[in-house]
């Protein structure tokens, strides 16, 4: 690729073009906020001349909404030899290209899966794609020399290329992305009105929940409006799960004996369920493998703890297969979990215990 044009100079194609300017293409550059595209300029991302011959690759980097719309514009203009666009939803915007008469054979639907974490030029980096999926959705009249095209530009931003079905992608993404985004807004807006003695007690658990609730309420509600099916499909089931939950605690707080076992029995069945749910999402951080016990040793804010655990364990004979740390730095306390033989864990755990450390299995 020598040549391409970025139209959108957001975060993410202030990105693209300075992936592109890296591995030497002349990018232009072109945005309806002036600000924006000087800003990128500036940052060494590509040139505002006007193009004067059609360029390899136009990247459209621009809201889903007005995707269709600029790449009628841009074709229409033979602005480029083949199309792409990074919009978040690919099947209705597939539906709006075509509808805007757009020529499909030249255009492909991509999606990089990754954030800069904040909007605008200046979150703008070379190496925001590396090693992250960017998913193509190209349909049966996609010519062979724009899948080309396209899958040259995802290798030189260094991503790897996932092709996928346009309304998979969107389904996909409503399990994966959307429909938790909604669910951390849900449980953060419970801590709006919360008592002042509940925020002094925040565990990293609920910072781990809400870490996604935010974003943008305009962009994401232009989100999950576009992809208000998948993502309702999604919400249907988890709430299923949600009042079941409710009806178990229930019944652990209130019922009979047996209907206290029974309960129980769920509730350690939902749990089972996420652990492995969330080793899909992180291997290897479920229950310890056969052979390996895990030692959860709680640290105190202090300067050379966890050293002062390892020299502990060092002394104690024993070998650390793994380690996970679990620390916020404005918390008194965290945790880390040593992931020792079992053989070894119990004369650990007295070892720890000996030595003043709080610990559990």
């Amino acid at each position: 690729m020598r040549s391409a044009a970025v139209i959108g100079t957001g975060a993410v194609g202030t990105s693209v073009a300075l992936a592109l300017v890296r591995h030497g293409v002349s990018v232009y550059l072109e945005d309806s906020d002036s600000t924006a595209a000087r800003t990128a300029e500036a940052m060494g991302a590509g040139s505002l001349e006007a193009v004067r011959a059609p360029v390899d690759l136009a990247v459209v980097a621009v809201p889903p909404a007005r995707v269709a719309g600029v790449l009628a514009r841009v074709q229409n203009g033979l602005l480029a030899r083949a199309y792409t666009d990074v919009a978040g939803l690919k099947a209705g915007a597939r539906r709006e290209v075509v509808s805007a008469g757009v020529d499909p054979s030249r255009y492909i639907g991509g999606h990089p899966l990754t954030g800069a974490g904040r909007p605008g030029p200046l979150a703008g980096r070379a190496d925001l794609f590396e090693n992250r999926p960017w998913v193509l959705t190209p349909s049966a009249g996609t010519a062979r020399d724009v899948l080309n095209r396209v899958l040259e530009l995802v290798a030189l931003c260094g991503a790897t290329p996932v092709v996928m079905d346009g309304g998979e992608h969107d389904r996909s993404v409503a399990l994966t992305s959307h429909a938790p985004h909604l669910v951390a807004a849900l449980m953060a807006a419970r801590l709006e009105h919360a008592p002042p003695g509940s925020m002094r007690v925040l565990g990293q658990g609920v910072r781990d929940v809400t870490r996604g609730a935010d974003g943008n309420p305009a962009l994401w509600g232009e989100v999950l409006g576009a992809n208000a099916d998948a993502v309702a499909d999604v919400l249907e089931a988890y709430g299923a799960d949600l009042d079941r939950a409710v009806q178990v605690l229930r019944a652990l707080g209130g019922g009979g004996p047996a209907a206290r076992e029974h309960a129980a029995a769920e509730l350690d069945a939902l749990l089972r369920r996420g652990n492995r749910g969330h080793e899909r999402v992180e291997p290897g951080s479920g229950p310890a493998p056969g052979g390996l016990a895990a030692v959860t040793v709680t640290l105190s804010d202090r300067p050379g703890s966890l050293s002062r655990v390892f020299a502990a364990v060092g002394e104690a004979g024993v070998d650390i297969e793994d380690i996970r740390i679990d620390h916020t730095p404005d918390q008194p306390q965290g945790l880390v979990e040593l992931r020792v033989r079992q053989e070894t864990a119990a004369a650990l755990c007295r070892r720890l215990d000996a030595a003043g450390w709080t610990v559990s299995r």
